[in-house]
């Protein structure tokens, strides 16, 4: 069997009620579910969810809901994997079982990604996860903390104190961006394996994983308000193009 679980807690701080809110006209939920749905791949696409909204939301658009996640596993600190593994134990999943960790904040990520990543995970007996990654667009390589440093009490200004950066890879100071070795981040949209590894919590971002490098116009971190107008943006530029 091959099962999408979508994990959608009803709480969030920086942007409320962040997986129920409208997002281009729908639920920001919705997409992902409709994406599940649309690239044919699972037998069921769940909702693990503490909200009564989130689970009518999720039912309307295709989704189901056969449990109520736990109070301990919806808070602020609770990782993904726990949650994947309780929703895997409440369906009774086997161990070789395909699934997907959808998560409900993807309205940009393409059905065609999901296909791709499953065929990926299918094709390598090897590789325990197959997850979407991004290139850093400024290389990490030359980056630096800022240490705040105070102004002596005679200067005129209004400003108390400035900041004086530390190059974290000083080695790096005169190479050319060029030369620098790209890096990459998980783009937090999907994480493909057997249900076997989500139910022993096997970790994700190791050697026995994969990553499928993802255009970024189509991935978008919405942890605040900017974050959801410059996602939104985005949906609208890539259909407008699309639809041309």
């Amino acid at each position: 069997m091959n099962l999408a679980i979508i994990p959608a807690r009803g709480g969030s701080k920086r942007i409320p009620r962040k997986n129920a809110k409208l997002f281009c006209g729908k639920p920001i939920i919705a997409y992902a579910i409709q994406n599940a749905i649309q690239s044919e791949i699972f037998d069921e696409v769940i909702v693990s969810t503490d909200s009564e909204e989130i689970a009518t939301i999720a039912i309307q658009y295709g989704a189901k809901v056969p449990f109520m996640r736990p109070q301990h596993l919806s808070d602020d600190h609770t990782p993904t994997l726990p949650v994947i593994a309780h929703a895997l134990q409440m369906q009774q999943a086997q161990d070789l079982d395909m699934v997907c960790c959808l998560y409900p904040t993807t309205p940009l990520l393409p059905t065609h990604t999901l296909t791709q990543a499953y065929t990926m995970l299918c094709n390598n007996d090897n590789v325990r996860y197959v997850f979407g990654a991004l290139e850093y667009a400024h290389s990490p390589w030359r980056s630096f903390r800022l240490d705040s440093i105070s102004l002596p009490t005679h200067t005129h200004t209004t400003q108390k104190e400035t900041f004086a950066p530390t190059l974290l890879y000083p080695q790096f100071e005169k190479t050319r961006s060029q030369d620098l070795a790209p890096l990459y981040y998980d783009a937090g949209q999907f994480y493909f394996a057997k249900a076997l590894y989500f139910m022993q919590q096997i970790p994700i971002f190791a050697p026995h994983s994969r990553a499928l490098i993802l255009n970024p116009l189509y991935a978008q971190d919405i942890d605040t308000l900017q974050d959801w107008q410059l996602a939104e943006l985005k949906y609208q530029l890539v259909h407008t193009t699309n639809a041309k």
